[in-house]
Formats: structure tokens, sequence, C-alpha cells
């Protein structure tokens, strides 16, 4: 099993680029599949996820043309299965978005219920109830969600949550629904934009994506289209509080700074310099950081997948600080890896209390779920010594070359599969 090995203590210093945005791309891989032309998807990024998404895609008959490893040709007109197997749901959560593809193209889909890292309890009956809501008869049984209907009728839909995953799968299946669709209490995210745009790009009519009220106007089919996603906001806030926490100077480039508004607003509080570009966002962290509040929310606010990354930067921070998790209850997972590094945190219901401490020191730890792996590698680069991270399957599902882009910023990291190799990267840097 590969791990990543570090020896801690670098400041990270240099440019690093930005992948395409895994949580749009997977929305919008499912999307191509709903006309019968070939879609063109650029900036795709080349990691786990994605890659079990485009065989899913093949899976149901969808032909998938890798054209280089961030571009994809999709065409869906020799869809034939239209049940989406376990073996890529228990994978990736996403997969689910095939439903409201399948649903709105071809007025029928099955798909196994989802998988994905175990943050919490992340129900799906807000996109059934949307399903039901167009007209479509939905039902749970073998451990599959099976929706059909004789026609799709556009409808007034409330979500009595914010949910980022029903608001794409409820627009999906709306844009070739008849007549009009309207979303209120829908989510905000950049990701949701993007779907949007991509579906209004292949001849979709929807209208507010980034507002909490959508309205869609069904058409009868889609076309072909070029579509470019946008970059990744969360992948780009890793690598700014990886400068943060070693003390660092990066200059993240390909990004959309709006987007990392709440990320940048909570480095600024604990006393790191943003200078905003065009197209980039540059961290330098010379001084002491300090203890601030941090309560995860939907965005625009703080995101819960940046919640791990914070922590790391704050138990290094002088000062107590508190994070509340609003979003998804198992989130501290990683906490009790952390404390194996020295940090100082009790967590108390959905609050974790954190108390600055010096320095980590390096230790062996797991990776529980993607970003808290991510946050585990920080905190590996900013300790005393060597530390192991385990069960980085998980990181390689949502980040790209994430320790080559590392090294290339001063890290020493290397990924390993054996204990030789263990061995011989501690000889090097010792």
């Amino acid at each position: 099993m590969d791990q990543y090995i570090i020896k801690g203590g670098n400041p990270l210093v240099g440019e690093v680029e930005i992948g395409g945005a895994k949580n749009a791309a997977l929305a919008i891989l499912a999307t191509a599949i709903m006309t019968d032309e070939t879609v063109t998807i650029e900036n795709l990024p080349d990691v786990r996820d994605i890659n079990v998404m485009l065989d899913a895609i093949e899976g149901i008959g969808g032909v998938v043309d890798r054209v280089d490893s961030h571009t994809v040709k999709i065409n869906g007109s020799m869809i034939s299965n239209l049940t989406v197997a376990y073996e890529y749901i228990k994978k990736i959560r996403a997969s689910y978005y095939l439903l409201g593809a399948l649903l709105g193209k071809y007025k029928k889909a099955e798909v196994a219920l989802p998988g994905g890292c175990d943050i919490g309890s992340r129900p799906i009956d807000l996109h059934l109830k949307g399903f039901r809501a167009l007209g479509a008869n939905v039902d749970i049984h073998h451990g599959l969600i099976s929706a059909s209907a004789e026609t799709l009728k556009g409808t007034h839909i409330y979500l009595d949550k914010v949910s980022v995953g029903a608001t794409i799968n409820i627009m999906m299946t709306a844009a070739m629904a008849e007549g009009k669709t309207t979303i209120e209490n829908a989510a905000k995210e950049p990701h949701v934009v993007d779907v949007a745009n991509c579906l209004n790009s292949m001849g979709a009519n929807i209208r507010g994506a980034g507002t909490d009220v959508i309205r869609i106007s069904g058409v009868e089919k889609l076309h072909k289209t070029d579509y470019f996603i946008i970059p990744d906001q969360i992948e780009a806030g890793t690598f700014m509080f990886a400068a943060a926490a070693t003390r660092g100077d990066i200059t993240v480039k390909n990004v959309i700074p709006k987007h990392l508004e709440a990320t940048t607003a909570k480095l600024l509080e604990v006393g790191c310099e943003i200078e905003e570009l065009d197209d980039a966002v540059r961290v330098v962290a010379s001084k002491p950081l300090h203890h601030t509040q941090v309560t995860t929310l939907p965005y625009p606010g703080f995101p819960t997948d940046m919640q791990p990354q914070m922590s790391v930067i704050l138990a290094i921070s002088e000062g107590t600080s508190t994070i509340t998790e609003s979003i998804f209850e198992n989130r501290f997972k990683y906490v009790d890896e952390l404390s194996r590094m020295g940090a100082n945190i009790k967590v108390e219901s959905n609050i974790a209390i954190i108390t600055g401490i010096e320095k980590y020191t390096g230790a062996r730890v797991s990776a529980p779920d993607l970003r808290a792996g991510a946050a585990l590698v920080i905190a590996g680069l900013a300790a005393e010594g060597i530390t192991i991270v385990d069960d980085i399957y998980y990181i390689e599902r949502g980040y790209e070359n994430f320790h080559l882009k590392l090294a290339s910023l001063g890290a020493q990291i290397e990924k390993v599969a054996t204990e030789k190799e263990i061995q011989k990267f501690t000889l090097k840097v010792s």
C-alpha cells in the first residue's frame, strides 16, 4: 500500500499550478451523457474519482475517449444500460449524478446507494424529493434507487437544507423536463454555477445559478459542446494553507480569487500576508500565527472541505481557537491522528477547541478521508522529524500529483510502497 514519507521543517516557496475542480468535473462528466452528440471536456483533473466516474460512464455504454490526461471526449448515443453498478458508486458518491442525467434524458435510471468518504451522514432524500416533484416514481430496493417517469414536468422545488448534490442533480433532470422549474434555497457553490454553464452551453436554459433561486426552462434535447472546467478552489486552499503551516511563500496560479475569499479571510486573520492577482493568489507567512474562530458554512461561507487544513494551522498558532463544523458530523476523525503529532485539540459535539503548540513532531498517521489526509500531509511538512502518512489512496481521490507539486515547492516528500524505500528516504534526509 502506497504511503507518503515526509521530512518536515522546510518552508515551502515557489509557484504551483492548480488543476480543474474535481467536484465540478464529476457532475459535468454526467451532463456529457445527456446528449447523443460528442461532448469535449477540458481541464479535467487526473485523479482517482474522475477515473472511476469515466469507468461508470463506460459501464452503461457511453463512449469515452481520453484525448490526454486532462481532456476527454464523451458520446452518450450508445447508452443501453440505465443501471449504474454498486462497484462504481461505493467508490465515489458523485456517481449519483448519473441518476439525474439518465432520468432527464431517458426518463428512467437505476443507481446503487452511494459510498465515498465516511465524513458523516449525507442523505440523498432531497435528491429523491426533487425527482418526485418533477413527476418521477422513485423507490429503493435491493440497495438500488430506481426512478422512472412517463413525462417529467417542471415545478417549484424548495430544498429544506442547502445541498450541492441535490441542487445539481435536480437541475440536470429539470433541464430536460417539460415547462419551468424553480429551485429555491439552492446551493451557490462555484461548481453549481459551472455545471449550469456547461448545461447552458449544451442548449439548456438555466438562470440564477450562484444565487439561492435557480430557474430552469426545460428543453427537448441537448447538443455537443466543448467545455473548460473551473480551477479547484479546495486544491488551491490546501496549498495556501501549506504556505501558512510551513512559514512559506507560495503563489497559487490558475485560480479564481473570488472563489477563495473565505479561505483568504481566515489566513489574513491568523496573520498571513495575501496578494491577489487576476488569476493567482500569493500567501506569505513570515510572522507568528495567532488564534481565530471558524464556522463551516455553505458557500460563500468557510468550506467544510478546508476545515481539517484550518485545524492544522490553528494547532500551531498562538492562543486558543475554535472550529465549529456545521455541515458534516464526522469531520473531526483526523483529530486523533493529529494528536499523535502533538496537537492539543478537544472535540465537544461539533466544536473543536484548539490550544496552539509550538510545533508538530513527526509520527506515523493514517488518512481517514480525502481532505483530512491532505491536512495530515501539511502537518508533516510543518513537523520536526519524519512523518509517514498511510492510506494515501484517499488523498489521490482528489489531488493530482500532490507529492510532486509539494516537492517542486521545496518539500522533502516521497511516495513509497515498502519498508526498504522508507529506510532509503530516512538515510537520504538524515
